[in-house]
Order: C-alpha cells, then structure tokens, then sequence
C-alpha cells in the first residue's frame, strides 16, 4: 500500500471511531498527514508505555494487538484483544508517566503513530471527554494511575519531590532528574517559599540564554513557581498554573513544609482538566480556523465549570485566561506572514474589562500596543496594518473588537514606550484637552498579556496624580457621570413585551468607575475592581466597611450576569447585558434593585466629597 492510500486509510478510520471522529474534518486529515504507520510482524513489540511514557497516541489499522493494562500481570493474557480503529497509549501520553500499557501485534497489524500534541485535540472534545472516561474505568485497574477522588491537589502527588541544594551544579540537577525520572527539581528559596526546575527553564537558561551548564540551581529555576496548598481543590491549583503559564506547582502543607509537585500532566485524568485542555489546544492551534473552533467552546466550557461547583469569579477569571490565550495565538498566527516585523518590538495591553480580568461573554476586547523605544513611524505604521489583522482574527473567533476605535492598530492607541510616558504627563496636567480623562481612565486599566514587561500602566499615574488637583476633580466628575439607576431605566421592548435593563451600563459601569477613582486616590495600582475596592477601605473617600460591601455588591452583580449570558448563549441569543426583568425571578430582580441602591447611595457619598472636601484632604488614612 502506498504512503497516499495509508493515509487515505488512517483518515478514513479517524473519521469511523472514537475519540477522532468528534473532531472537524480538517483536523483529522492534519492528523493523518502527520501520522507515522508502521507494520508489525505478529509477536512484535508495539509500545511499551510501562517502561517509557509515551509522547503519542496509536490507532490500529490492520491486524489485532494484544494490550496489557496491569504491570504485575505481563505474564498472563493480556488484558483486551484490539482491532482496526482501536486507540491506545493515551494515558502514558496525557499523564506523561510510564502507566502502560504493554502493546504487542497478536496477527500482523498496522499500527499508527500519532504525536501527541496533535492527538490532544481529540480528547478535548465532548465525545472525546467521555471516550476517556469510559476507557479509564474500563482499564486503568493500577492503583498508581487510577486516580483518587481528587478532592484536595495532595492527592495528585504520588511521590516525594527531588529538592536539591540552591548551590547545586545545574547539570548535576538534570542528570538526577534524567536518572530518577522527575519532570522537575525543588529548591528552597526561603524559610517556606520554593521554586521549581523544569525542563523548560534548565533549556532556556542554559541553552537559549548561555548559562553555563554548571551554574548553580539557584539561577536555572523556572520564572514562575505557584505555591499551593496540600487541602485546596485540584481546580484552583490547575488555574494557577495556567495563568501563570508555569510547568509545575509546589504543593506545601498548612506549617509551610514542603508535600510534592504537581505539573500540567498530573491534572490530566481529573475532571477539570478535560474542560481546561482547551488552553493548550489555543496554545498550539495551527490556524485561525482552529481558533475559532476554540473560541465556540468557550460558553459550553464557562457553564461547566460553574456546574463543577468553581466560584463565579473563578469563572471569569478562566475566561479572561482564556481570551489572553486566544489574543497571544492570534499574534503569532498573523505575525507569521510578516518576518520582517519581529514580535519582540512591541508589547501588547489588554483594555477595559479584558484588562481588569472582568471580562464576560458580551465583551468587547480593547486593546493598545507600546513599541520598543526608537521604533521609526514608518515601521509603527507596519505593525498597524498587522495588528488589523489581528483584530479581523479575532473577529472571527466572535470576538467583538473595536467598537469605540480602542484598538492598538490605530495611532492614537499604539505609541513607543517613551510617548505613552510622555502622554500620561499630558493627561494629567491637561485632563480636557484630547480627552485625557478618558484617557488616563483607559491607560490605569492596561495589562500586559504579551511582550516585554514595560508598560504605560496604572504606576506611571498614581505617583504623579497628587500633583495634579484639577485632574482628580475631573476623573471623578467622570465617574459619576454614568448614574447608577434602576426603575427610570428600565426599557420597554413592544414585540417582547417586557423592560429591559442594561446591567453593564447603569450598574456595573458605575461602580467600576468608581472603584477605578477610589483606588487611584488611595495609591493603589491595583488593576481588578474588588482589589480597588479592598484597596481604597480604610481612606478618606471610603470606610472599611464600604469598600467590603461594594465589593460583595460587584460579585453578586458580575455572578448574574455571567449566569444570564450563558442561558443566552445556550438558547442561540448573542450575550448581550440587557436583563429581561419579566424572565428573572423575583429574587434576582431583588438582588439588582438592592445593588443599584447601593452603587447610587455610594455615588452620592462620592460627590459629597467632591463638594465640600478639598483635594488635599484625598490621601489614604483612617475616614473622617
């Protein structure tokens, strides 16, 4: 059989059995094209995941193999008889540990190799969830790969940690990690406090940045180590490590003392790792189609973690890691087909509710870029035109980009680090001449998801914004522009029938605003609105207790709305923020009547302060 027809072939059973055939067409010829099919003699060795962990998963195309899932049983039958369309390896492969099985041709077979960061996009999927799972209690019978009930991240680990010395020579850290099979190292930093050295971070200290190989382990760690603790939930350790974009987490009990590591493929057979894979299928998706075909997972993803029991802020928290992911492979696909302009030159900041980790399905993902110092107009004008692009990609992931022009592709959102610098000067000293209020509201929002860590951030404001009164008078003037208000909004809609209330713009809005001017004056660069709400308790503008309560008042707000969008979503509806006050229950529509109540009262406490306090008197300290 020639190579085209063995692929024809392979497509064909991709196409005809599960975990493949859930995935689009267009995948599983990727698949097959990438594929390696070998023929086995009968008796021949196929894979012995027991004494390797396998990187790929195998697909039979001919033939039988025998498959052994127990290690203490190789001398007996094996465990299942497997024919054409039969899958194997992909527990070695997702857990990357050496959990089996044993793999042996039984007749004559061909067998096809799979890698498996592509195979990866097959177990993701609903249908390819569920296949794994079906497997796994079928015949994963070891104790040390059937997994616990996972109620605690402890119960991830399965073996004690390899901690090392800080002073010990690198190469000797990863000839120990080679010899005993660890993904990774432990150093203590500090009396509690630790850091993980990965595979990643000994390669792109030693190889990529030219350490020498007998640099002490001090200086090969990994750039991030999330510390979590021994009785937290898998998920909230599996979150970290995303948004973190970390290899490995260092576990630690209630004292402090060290209980293992977990990292990415420890997670793979829990529950919430088949919904969170989706990161690294964004992380390694080939083309802007796949993009997309991410993007539409993203509701069916937010609602089961909210009926896996994850807090609501938890939620949003993924979404907004979710659209990072998104927003970094759209730049790398675009940028792709213009060598000449490197991605190191620029920085990319998420805007408004993306940048403050808010966001939810309805919205918009603003943007701004800082060029490296001394990048020429001419080429900046370049970048724009890329960066248009961009926007088109994520457009089409049903994305809503743009809607006020706050878009790094044009001029006025896209300047060298130097001229943001410089603008935030202007915006501060001059808060009315080119919209420097809305300006320098958008700038404190900013946060950097790709590019180098120098940004016009909320840092380059708060030191300077005491020196300029005016300034202050006018942001909060803006942020009690927006009233918070309830019954003389409500919206008549005749063919509906119903009133409508838009909870972004006369609720949440308000008290974001707010958040963002309280915070600013009690010197808080802080980027989320709870934090600046935490942040400004205690200061002149605003009590202790004041801030706490606001903060609850945007949670409860915030858990609604996601709620209510992705009923929408489930129902066909586009997301949007109007609620339809006859579809909510009596107690929802409470909880807004309650909040409102609370923003405005808020508000006019705020400008009770603008009115008779001078602006000297806005510094942190205890509340009048």
């Amino acid at each position: 059989m020639s190579d085209v027809e063995s692929t024809d072939d392979l497509n064909t059973v991709l196409a005809s059995y599960l975990p493949f055939r859930s995935v689009d067409a267009d995948v599983r010829q990727r698949l097959a094209a990438e594929a390696t099919i070998e023929s086995y003699a009968a008796g021949h060795l196929v894979l012995d995941a027991f004494a390797d962990p396998s990187s790929c998963v195998y697909v039979v195309l001919d033939g039988r193999v025998g498959m052994w899932n127990d290690a203490t049983r190789l001398d007996q039958e094996p465990d299942e008889l497997v024919g054409r369309g039969g899958v194997f390896g992909f527990s070695a492969m997702l857990t990357e540990r050496s959990v089996g099985p044993r793999v042996v041709a039984v007749t004559d077979a061909r067998v096809a190799r799979i890698p498996g960061e592509e195979a990866t996009a097959a177990f993701v999927t609903r249908d390819g969830a569920r296949f794994l799972a079906r497997s796994l209690a079928r015949s994963l019978r070891d104790p040390a790969v059937a997994l616990p009930a996972n109620s605690r991240v402890s119960d991830l680990i399965t073996a004690a940690p390899l901690v090392v010395d800080p002073a010990t020579p690198a190469d000797e850290v990863a000839r120990a990690m080679t010899r005993d099979r660890y993904t990774c190292a432990v150093i203590e930093t500090s009396p509690g406090t630790y850091a993980a050295i990965t595979d990643a971070s000994l390669r792109r200290r030693i190889l990529a940045e030219g350490l020498p190989p007998t640099a002490p382990a001090r200086d090969v760690v990994a750039s991030v180590t999330p510390q979590a603790d021994a009785a937290e939930a898998p998920a909230e350790t599996l979150l970290a490590l995303l948004e973190a974009d970390a290899d490995a987490a260092v576990v630690t009990d209630e004292s402090g003392r060290l209980v293992g590591v977990v990292t990415l493929g420890d997670f793979s057979l829990t529950p919430t790792a088949s919904d969170l894979a989706i990161h690294q299928r964004l992380r390694h998706a080939p083309t802007p189609g796949d993009l997309v075909d991410c993007a539409e997972q993203f509701p069916d993803l937010l609602r089961r973690l909210l009926e896996h029991g994850l807090a609501s802020g938890r939620v949003i928290g993924v979404y907004s890691t979710l659209l990072d992911g998104l927003v970094r492979r759209a730049l790398e696909l675009e940028f792709a087909g213009h060598p000449d302009l490197p991605m190191s030159a620029f920085t990319w900041l998420a805007l408004g509710s993306n940048g403050r980790r808010e966001a939810v399905l309805s919205s918009d993902i603003d943007s701004a870029v800082a060029f490296a110092d001394g990048t020429p107009e001419d080429v900046m004008a370049c970048y724009r035109t890329a960066l248009a692009g961009v926007d088109l990609i994520l457009q089409s992931a049903g994305m809503a980009t743009d809607t006020h022009g706050v878009s790094g592709r044009h001029t006025l959102l896209s300047r060298t680090h130097a001229q943001w610098r410089a603008a935030a000067r202007e915006w501060l000293a001059d808060p009315v001449a080119g919209n420097g209020a809305i300006m320098t509201s958008l700038l404190v929002d900013a946060r950097p998801i790709f590019g180098a860590d120098e940004t016009a951030a909320a840092d380059l404001v708060v030191g300077d914004l005491r020196e300029h009164p005016l300034t202050m008078r006018l942001l909060l003037t803006d942020a009690l522009a927006r009233r918070a208000r309830l019954r003389s909004l409500l919206i008549r809609e005749p063919w509906r029938r119903s009133w409508t209330y838009d909870i972004k713009e006369h609720a949440l809005l308000p008290l974001v605003n707010l958040a963002r001017w309280a915070a600013l004056v009690a010197g808080s660069s802080a980027l989320s609105t709870r934090e600046r709400l935490l942040d400004a308790g205690g200061s002149t503008v605003l009590s202790q207790e004041q801030s706490t309560s606001l903060a609850e008042v945007f949670e409860v707000l915030q858990r609604l709305r996601l709620r209510y969008q992705l009923m929408q979503s489930r129902e066909g509806v586009t997301p949007s923020d109007d609620l339809v006050f006859d579809a909510m229950s009596p107690i929802d529509r409470s909880i807004v009547a309650q909040a409102v109540r609370e923003i405005a009262q808020a508000q006019k406490r705020f400008a009770t302060v603008a009115a008779y306090t001078d602006t000297a008197e806005w510094a942190p300290g205890e509340p009048r």
